[in-house]
């Protein structure tokens, strides 16, 4: 059985993280997914590089590129406009984070491109969404980590903290993926296509809704406490003698477990710690408890008495630990993939998600930069020396 998306082709104007990675997604559940580029190569092939004659490998593009194809164009000449035509007829779905005012000079505006294929599918990712004040400012992952109040949260009281993960990025592509499957769903029964709209704002508040709704209903201001969990204790980072682990505690069974393994039963019954949310209050106290625990043990002697104990907990992993890890190597949570100019095969995370019964994951490496130009030229229709002619005017 091949992948659920077999026969779709996407196009994917997407740049960075949260367009690129919702077109990867479909590609990695069977979508045909052409990356539309910059003629000299777009700024996103080049973040984090890794490898190449002149550094010039990027591993985020690595990553969000696979299983892709590559087309070079400048949708900015006349020339270019008509390509995206022929090409937009053949497509089921077009992918763009990009301005607004961008789209409609490029052509892939919802507008135009119905103009072109009335059930076509736009998947629109943004800063803060189509309209509201805010439509037209541009923006990356971390002004979403910081205006949904999830910074403040975080860090201290006297500073906010980031997280160097992008989250809001890598969440708001998977949202665009999912309303993408819906909108092909719905397509499939109606045979109307739509636009569907994600954003780094919207995302960003609702991972955050939880903690934006107690604000509303009980006015707390919570501020940061660093590793240390609001609503149940505890939860926290805590330090061993030879490294650190984290560990969690939600729910009375649990922490009736915990506080018997730490040699603390009467805490059991005592009305300080009679609910989770009381446990977060006093989360110093029982914090303070477990960092003398973790402080007489090894990571490896702390980890094995709290599996024992059946109390979730796990290691702080270095990078480095983390590739190394037994159960990533078990399961192939990475593919090694060989990628011209690296000096040894990269490890690019395969698909989170599995399905039973369809394909899905890391079939090819990603492209080279135009390296199915004239391959997908020559399918719209245009002969090679109308090609080169094309590629000397730096259209393609």
């Amino acid at each position: 059985m091949g992948g659920v998306l077999d026969g779709v082709r996407v196009l994917d104007f997407g740049r960075y993280i949260a367009g690129p990675f919702c077109a990867t997604m479909l590609a990695d559940m069977g979508a045909e997914v052409i990356r539309i580029e910059k003629i000299d190569g777009s700024e996103d092939r080049f973040v984090l590089p890794v490898g190449g004659e002149n550094d010039e490998i990027g591993a985020g593009f690595l990553q969000m590129a696979r299983n892709k194809k590559c087309l070079t164009l400048n949708p900015m000449k006349p020339e270019g406009r008509e390509i995206v035509k022929k090409l937009v007829a053949t497509a089921d779905v077009v992918v763009a984070n990009l301005p607004i005012p961008t789209l409609k000079a490029m052509g892939i505006d919802y507008d135009s491109l119905k103009a072109i294929k009335s059930d076509i599918i736009l998947t629109m990712v943004s800063a803060f969404g189509v309209d509201g004040p805010y439509n037209e400012r541009v923006g990356f992952d971390l002004l979403g980590q910081a205006m949904s109040g999830a910074m403040d949260f975080s860090g201290d009281p006297e500073e906010p903290a980031r997280t160097q993960v992008p989250y809001v990025d890598f969440g708001t592509a998977l949202f665009a993926a999912f309303g993408t499957m819906a909108a092909l769903i719905e397509r499939n029964k109606s045979g109307q296509g739509q636009m569907v709209e994600a954003s780094l704002f919207s995302t960003s508040l609702a991972f955050n809704n939880a903690l934006l709704m107690e604000q509303s209903l009980k006015n707390i201001n919570r501020r940061g406490r660093n590793n240390m969990g609001f609503h149940s204790a505890p939860n926290d980072v805590y330090q061993t003698k030879d490294g650190w682990i984290v560990l969690m505690v939600v729910g009375n069974p649990l922490f009736q477990r915990w506080a018997i393994m730490v040699g603390e039963p009467d805490w059991v019954d005592d009305p300080r710690f009679a609910t989770d949310q009381k446990r977060g209050d006093h989360g110093h106290l029982i914090s303070e408890r477990m960092n003398q625990w973790c402080a007489e043990r090894s990571t490896e002697q702390a980890l094995s008495e709290l599996e024992q104990a059946r109390v979730p907990a796990g290691p702080v992993f270095k990078a480095q630990d983390a590739l190394d890890d037994p159960h990533v190597k078990a399961r192939q949570l990475f593919k090694m993939v060989e990628y011209p100019g690296l000096s040894k095969p990269a490890p690019v995370s395969d698909t989170p998600v599995r399905l039973s019964a369809s394909e899905s994951g890391i079939r090819h490496r990603a492209p080279l930069l135009g390296e199915h130009t004239d391959a997908i030229m020559q399918e719209l229709g245009f002969e090679p020396a109308q090609i080169e002619d094309l590629r000397k005017a730096r259209v393609v």
